[in-house]
């Protein structure tokens, strides 16, 4: 029996450890690397350059110095750079470096490291002259050990320290710029993070902002669709029971039954057209009057069966050239003539009333006139049973095409209402 071994996934590409990583390992391993290396230099070279003494000296000096690494092995995790402890290290290290030097040249190996982690184990006012202790150790190493023996070495050993302390500022200078920048990039990289966040914060208020504009918008389309029905309601079936009702009270006081009957038939016309237009409103089609006929020649038929309904004289006149208007745009108008004949039937006592449609430049206006007792315009309407939605519903249905209505009229004087809205030709 085989027993199925589970799949072993496929080795990613391995990882590049980063400079960061690389100087970590370099400043955990580096001095144990460069005290080993002088620990053999100086090991095959004690016989011509040390006495006995001097090597068995070496030995203990390099005893400590091992010691001392293994301590700061387990004494610098986690702790501050340039602490007491770290300052500690170095001065120890850089003393003990200086006399493995003296007593064997090779040594000077281990003392380089003083260059390269001054920068981040001493204060910034320390690292010059650590730099510059380090830099005697190498120069003394160079001419010959220390101290000179002879005029040329003391001039040696002066060259020799004269290009480690140059060496050692453009290493100074090197350090400091790379930690600027390192800084630079540190504060570069906050300043992105802090934006990120207020980006995303403000990402956040975004969607609530947007989901609370959904909210409204469509709250704002409930109620314009309520006051779109009552308008179409108002405009409809008020209308239409306002003139059945004329038409029955005519059929009443009728004596010729002929008369009567003619009443009648327009109370059932009335009725059809009414029923006809509440469907079309509840559906959000436009009146039935446009369904065929452009709206000049639909007010001359709501103007001329508005005059046989109620009995008094109207006329319709249009002025300019007649165009093919938007949708909206005709029956917007269409609505605002047939409520101001309505008030006009239930409220003015007029005998006469006029009609007219102007088409002008990027305009069109529609005036209706009658010769009624008129009103003060400045003086609210009452409050009625019917709501007094005529004059706010005109005004209303104009200004949602940018338009305006205008009602021009005094007690005894008539009343005139102008609607303009812009010309909006059809597509």
């Amino acid at each position: 029996m085989t027993t199925e071994q589970p799949p072993v996934p496929a080795p990613g590409p391995a990882r590049t450890p980063s400079p960061a990583e690389g100087w970590e390992k370099f400043f955990r391993w580096g001095p144990y690397g460069l005290l080993a290396l002088g620990t053999v230099m100086t090991a095959a070279t004690a016989g011509q350059l040390m006495s006995t003494a001097g090597t068995y000296a070496a030995g203990a000096v390099t005893a400590c110095a091992l010691a001392l690494e293994l301590w700061w092995s387990r004494t610098r995790p986690g702790r501050p750079e340039r602490d007491r402890a770290a300052r500690a290290y170095y001065t120890v290290r850089t003393a003990l470096a200086f006399v493995l030097s003296w007593l064997n040249p090779f040594f000077a190996v281990y003392a380089v490291i003083g260059y390269f982690d001054a920068q981040k184990l001493l204060p910034v006012r320390w690292v010059r002259p650590g730099l510059f202790a380090t830099a005697v150790t190498m120069a003394a190493s160079q001419s010959g050990g220390f101290p000179p023996g002879s005029v040329t070495q003391w001039v040696a050993f002066g060259v020799l320290y004269a290009l480690h302390a140059g060496l050692a500022l453009v290493f100074d200078h090197l350090a400091g710029r790379d930690a600027a920048e390192a800084e630079a990039r540190a504060a570069t990289i906050a300043e992105l993070e802090r934006a990120n966040a207020r980006l995303e914060q403000a990402l956040a208020e975004n969607a609530g902002l947007q989901a609370q504009l959904l909210l409204q918008a469509r709250e704002a389309g409930i109620n314009d669709e309520r006051r779109r029905l009552a308008a179409e309601i108002h405009d409809t079936i008020a209308q239409g029971l306002t003139g059945i009702i004329t038409q029955l009270q005519a059929v009443t006081a009728a004596e010729d039954p002929r008369s009567a009957r003619a009443h009648l038939d327009r109370a059932q016309e009335l009725a059809r057209r009414s029923l006809g237009e509440a469907r079309r409103s509840v559906q959000n089609l436009g009146p039935a009057a446009l369904a065929h006929d452009a709206l000049p020649e639909a007010l001359a038929k709501t103007v001329s069966e508005w005059g046989e309904r109620t009995g008094l004289r109207a006329e319709f006149t249009v002025t300019g050239t007649a165009e093919t208007l938007h949708d909206e745009i005709e029956a917007t108008l269409l609505r605002i003539a047939q409520e101001a004949l309505s008030n006009t039937a239930r409220h003015a006592r007029a005998g006469r009333v006029g009609v007219t449609l102007s088409y002008m430049d990027g305009e069109v206006t529609l005036d209706v006139r009658d010769d009624g007792r008129g009103f003060d315009p400045t003086v609210p309407p009452p409050r009625t049973a019917s709501g007094g939605f005529g004059l706010d519903g005109m005004r209303a249905r104009a200004e949602r095409l940018a338009g305006t209505v205008d009602i021009e009229s005094e007690p005894g004087q008539g009343t005139a209402v102008s609607a303009r809205v812009p010309l909006v030709r059809h597509g």
